[in-house]
């Protein structure tokens, strides 16, 4: 479609609008465009002879948005930083394609982050670039490609392909399993349990896979993937955590496994997503076959 060139300011005025409202202050926008004071009121000026109306009220020595310049300022800072992401994704890799990719915190530190070099020496061309998400989020406010999401396939507006089931244990120090002498999964409930606030029921899950009567579970609970491994590496309890994010943490024996696992407590799943205007961008042609054969040894 073609852009309607009397629609488009152009990005002095729009950058001198977007710090002035930021500020609600002429001076202070002015400061840190590097202008003056009075270059900054002839943009805004310009500008709202363009609009055909004003976007600041004015009052003595202060200003203040009217409430349309409100709404148009919202959405010229969004543009500005599509913009801007843009360029910074062209400058580093102009002669391919950037992918930008959503990722949970834990899961893009712990898996995602060191397997980058293995797609990068398969694809040079294209430079990934991550961004952590913890929860879910609208890909039209968002300057993303794809998403690995985990939960179930009902993000609306979006494609997206199965990537892998994840495979929890119960792990604690050395020194708890060493005094507590776990035998059973009955055993667990005789030591202190953490929960992790985004799954708060997982261990009632996890008893009942193992037919084994757990009600009214208490015990610590923990926000983030990482804390709850830090405490349970630190002998505060017993954690539930998915085998392929603690498996350094197991090969070194931080973290030892207490009782077998439970197949597929969970209907969630981890999920590649994508906007369905992104389907042919052929970097993430090339990250869902990557990907596909990335997580086919988890």
């Amino acid at each position: 479609m073609a852009l309607a060139r009397r629609f488009l300011p152009s990005i002095s005025l729009l950058c001198s609008f977007e710090a002035a409202a930021r500020h609600q202050n002429f001076t202070t926008a002015a400061t840190e465009l590097h202008l003056t004071q009075s270059a900054i009121s002839r943009h805004i000026r310009a500008l709202e002879g363009q609009l055909g109306a004003e976007l600041f009220i004015r009052e003595r020595q202060t200003v203040r948005l009217t409430m349309a310049g409100e709404t148009y300022a919202r959405e010229i800072r969004e543009a500005l930083k599509h913009i801007s992401t843009a360029t910074l994704g062209f400058r580093a890799s102009p002669s391919g394609g950037t992918f930008n990719l959503a990722v949970l915190p834990t899961f893009g530190a712990r898996w995602m982050a060191p397997r980058v070099p293995a797609f990068g020496a398969l694809y040079p061309e294209i430079t990934i670039n991550l961004f952590t998400r913890p929860t879910p989020f609208e890909f039209a406010a968002e300057t993303l490609d794809a998403a690995i999401h985990y939960g179930l396939p009902d993000w609306p507006g979006a494609e997206m392909e199965f990537l892998m089931h994840e495979q929890v244990v119960p792990a604690c120090s050395a020194d708890m399993a060493a005094r507590f002498r776990f035998h059973t999964p009955a055993d667990l409930l005789r030591a202190p349990l953490l929960h992790l606030v985004s799954r708060p029921d997982a261990w009632e899950r996890w008893f009942h896979a193992h037919h084994v009567d757990a009600c009214q579970i208490h015990g610590m609970l923990c926000d983030q993937f990482a804390t709850i491994t830090q405490a349970a590496r630190a002998g505060a309890g017993l954690a539930l955590l998915p085998r392929f994010l603690i498996a350094e943490e197991l090969e070194r024996g931080e973290l030892h496994e207490v009782a077998p696992p439970a197949p597929h407590m969970a209907e969630e799943a981890y999920y590649l997503v994508w906007p369905v205007n992104r389907a042919r961008y052929a970097p993430l042609v090339a990250f869902r076959e990557w990907i596909r054969t990335a997580v086919s040894g988890v």
